[in-house]
């Protein structure tokens, strides 16, 4: 719909035109421009409900689970069948966006004396996490924070500790450029982290065997390859040079 100022608002209706007069009670209390992602949202769990012949007045906390394990399903599971089988499943960040409105839509139907034994399931707490001081303000004196128990437990993926046999080879192959080919040999070789092998100079660079600046002499005498020695300053050989000319500190009564 759309107000005389412009402005637009979604609700939800039913299939013959009327209000679905819970769903658009609860989206009137929602931002202009949110608003549309709840509705979004609410339309397709409304829709489930339908075809579980569910009432709102009977959903239980199982009901929302089941759906939410239905929502991100690719194949038929313990939760049934998929719900979005003609239309790609909910992604992480998706499935936590419908909680989060589930969570909202339904402790605003407890709060108006609906299901209220669903309200006192979602209304839940847990302890703060370190995080979640550092994040809030005043956060140091939090002893609680909102918890939902419908999304699901979030996959993290660490990246592996070690290269996979062979990755060597085929990232040589694909780089144009000798700088790439450099750059690929001296990470395999001398274990450079990313950030050391950008912060390079070639001041910090041994080219030749016995260097001038005394380090790594005997490393230089067993490897024709050049040596690296990461560093923070831009002028680190000589500075190192200064800092070993100093005269010793004494002190004289």
């Amino acid at each position: 719909m759309e107000h005389g100022d412009g402005t637009r608002v979604f609700t939800i209706v039913w299939p013959d035109g009327g209000v679905h007069a819970q769903a658009d009670r609860f989206l009137r209390l929602r931002e202009p421009g949110t608003d549309r992602t709840y509705a979004y949202l609410l339309v397709d769990h409304l829709r489930w409900l339908e075809r579980e012949y569910l009432p709102l007045g009977s959903v239980t906390l199982a009901d929302l689970q089941r759906y939410m394990g239905a929502v991100e399903a690719k194949t038929p599971g313990p939760f049934g069948l998929p719900w979005r089988e003609a239309k790609c499943p909910y992604v992480q960040s998706t499935l936590s966006l419908t909680a989060s409105r589930l969570k909202g839509f339904y402790l605003h139907q407890a709060a108006l004396g609906v299901n209220e034994e669903l309200g006192r399931q979602l209304d839940r707490t847990r302890l703060p996490s370190r995080a979640d001081r550092n994040r809030a303000l005043l956060g140091h004196v939090k002893t609680s924070m909102p918890s939902n128990p419908l999304p699901p437990s979030r996959v993290r993926r660490r990246h592996p500790k070690m290269v996979p046999e062979g990755a060597r080879d085929m990232l040589l192959s694909s780089v144009s450029s000798a700088r790439d080919q450099m750059v690929v040999n001296w990470l395999a070789d001398g274990g450079f982290r990313i950030g050391e092998l950008c912060g390079l100079h070639l001041a910090d660079l041994h080219l030749r065997e016995n260097a001038g600046c005394g380090q790594c002499r005997s490393w230089a005498s067993r490897t024709s390859r050049p040596q690296g020695r990461p560093t923070s300053s831009t002028n680190s050989p000589s500075r190192t040079a200064r800092r070993r000319e100093q005269h010793p500190h004494s002190v004289h009564p």
